[in-house]
């Protein structure tokens, strides 16, 4: 009985007038989540950016540095 009542309710969501209508009753709250979202993945994009520019920055000082001591080295 269980089994039956669960793949009823299954195949009648695998109707494809049902996914559309499911689709058309949650657009709302999704377009409503992604607009209050919206600033934040903004902001998000914008510190990753920032911590890449940020990473390769110290890379390129930590390559100088090290070339810099080489050349230290070879002097003394």
């Amino acid at each position: 009985m269980k089994d039956t009542i669960v793949q009823q309710c299954l195949d009648i969501l695998k109707r494809d007038d049902v996914k559309n209508e499911i689709k058309v009753v949650l657009r709302p709250l999704t377009e409503f989540i992604l607009l209050q979202m919206n600033p934040y993945i903004y902001i998000t994009v914008v510190l990753v950016f920032f911590i890449f520019l940020m990473i390769l920055a110290i890379l390129i000082i930590l390559i100088l540095l090290l070339r810099n001591k080489e050349l230290l080295t070879k002097l003394m």
